[in-house]
């Protein structure tokens, strides 16, 4: 079934070449059934390259969803056409009096900032206020998973001493959880950061729990005992190409980047990447969707309201 999308979204071509099965606006009125509602705070400069791989993450589910995607207001990026932001994406004002069943919120280049000086810092503050009240289930990613154990919960990052960057192997500390399920013991995702979220401070924080981790990058995924939050510090959402990308981009900046560990075969960057992490991340998108957002959000969205 597919992901309902504006008609004539970049994203779309790419994904049916993939065959992929997305849904335009005009063929989804002709279909009898409430789809899932899910925004996206897509905070990464490259948003459109961001929102095709969030798309594809969602988009191996029996179930019709409906994407609303957001900007900020009160910070405008330079990296994506103004015509793009004006046709396909509103703010937080145009939706702050709807419901949604989940909404997820992107990572952001800004970790090297204090939350606080981030430009748009206000503003997030809302929309994450906002989430417990009009989001049944509110999923973050990277950047965003730091900000929102920051703001709800006071859980400060950390400077790492060098960029977690590469593809790491991870464990289930909960396995028999439904965001899991059809994980094997251990899996792979790629990170590309430069602080870290530690378990010593979440492990104090009586409804937070600790999901899965990495010995070399960390926590990876937290939720709330309500399952109504949940926090993931990498990317599995990446393309095998993205990590190269940024690696040629600071190389050619000049900033001397040290190559993304895990990633090259013999980590030799003349190698093509191995892509080794789609079919968990699928997993982890579709059994958010289904288990913590269809089998439990009302079909009058409205309840949504606590």
């Amino acid at each position: 079934m597919p992901v309902k999308i504006a008609d004539g979204l970049p994203a779309q071509s790419t994904l049916e070449n993939e065959h992929i099965f997305v849904m335009t606006e005009h063929r989804a009125l002709h279909q009898d059934i409430r789809p899932l509602k899910i925004a996206i705070l897509n905070l990464m400069p490259t948003k459109i390259t961001t929102e095709t791989q969030i798309l594809r993450s969602l988009s191996n589910s029996p179930l019709q969803i409906e994407i609303t995607l957001l900007q900020t207001s009160t910070y405008t990026g330079k990296n994506t056409p103004q015509e793009h932001l004006g046709q396909f994406y509103k703010t937080f004002d145009d939706i702050k009096d709807l419901n949604f069943d989940g909404f997820i919120i992107t990572g952001a280049p800004v970790e090297q900032l204090e939350f606080e000086q981030v430009e748009y810092w206000d503003e997030l503050c809302r929309i994450m206020e906002w989430t417990k009240t009009h989001v049944h289930s509110t999923f973050h990613i990277c950047w965003a998973a730091q900000a929102a154990l920051y703001y709800h919960y006071g859980i400060p990052k950390y400077p790492l001493e060098k960029k977690m960057f590469g593809v790491f192997t991870h464990r289930l500390l909960t396995p028999k959880s439904r965001l899991f399920h059809g994980f094997d013991s251990e899996f792979c995702v790629p990170h590309s950061r430069h602080t870290e979220v530690r378990a010593e401070d979440i492990e104090k924080v009586k409804e937070l729990k600790i999901m899965a981790v990495s010995d070399e990058a960390g926590v990876y995924a937290v939720c709330t005992e309500d399952s109504k939050q949940f926090f993931i510090t990498g990317h599995s959402e990446y393309d095998a190409e993205t990590l190269d990308t940024e690696y040629r981009r600071d190389l050619a900046k000049g900033l001397s980047p040290e190559i993304p560990k895990h990633y090259y075969p013999d980590d030799d960057p003349s190698n093509p990447p191995v892509l080794c992490w789609r079919a968990h991340s699928t997993l982890l998108y579709t059994n958010w969707l289904n288990y913590f957002v269809y089998q439990t959000t009302p079909f009058d969205i409205s309840e949504n309201v606590d």
